[in-house]
């Protein structure tokens, strides 16, 4: 979020543009948190399944575009709260498919994904655009 300010200055009207602080989700919000790095081309993605996505699960990995879809290259972490996290540095300007794979053997998409497209088996990947 940005905020605008106005300055006059010798007739001439300039406006500049303050970063305001933007809420930050606590550690257990659901969704995805996008932080640009401005020294480098890459985003820092924050991806977080919330509880109730999570019930009982052991594990929960997060698959897709940026690990080649390996089950097992980008376990999650369990958060106090029940939720599980990650964040990992993606390339910015793209966009990466993706999907949650609980226990080994359930898929879930992300409830606040930038949009969803089919896959080849009929099914939705959440999609998160950088």
């Amino acid at each position: 979020m940005e905020k605008r300010t106005e300055e006059q200055t010798s007739n001439k009207r300039r406006v500049t543009r303050k970063a305001t602080k933007t809420p930050v989700k606590e550690s257990g919000s659901a969704g995805i948190k996008k932080q640009y790095l401005k020294s480098s081309p890459l985003c820092r993605v924050t991806f977080t399944l919330p509880k109730e996505a999570t019930a009982e699960a052991q594990d929960v990995a997060l698959v897709g575009d940026f690990n080649n879809w390996d089950r097992e290259a980008t376990p999650m972490k369990r958060l106090k709260d029940g939720s599980f996290s990650i964040t990992l540095d993606l390339q910015r300007d793209r966009e990466y498919r993706f999907r949650y794979l609980i226990d080994g053997n359930r898929w879930e998409n992300d409830w606040h994904a930038d949009r969803y497209e089919k896959n080849r088996y009929g099914d939705d990947d959440s999609v998160v655009v950088v």
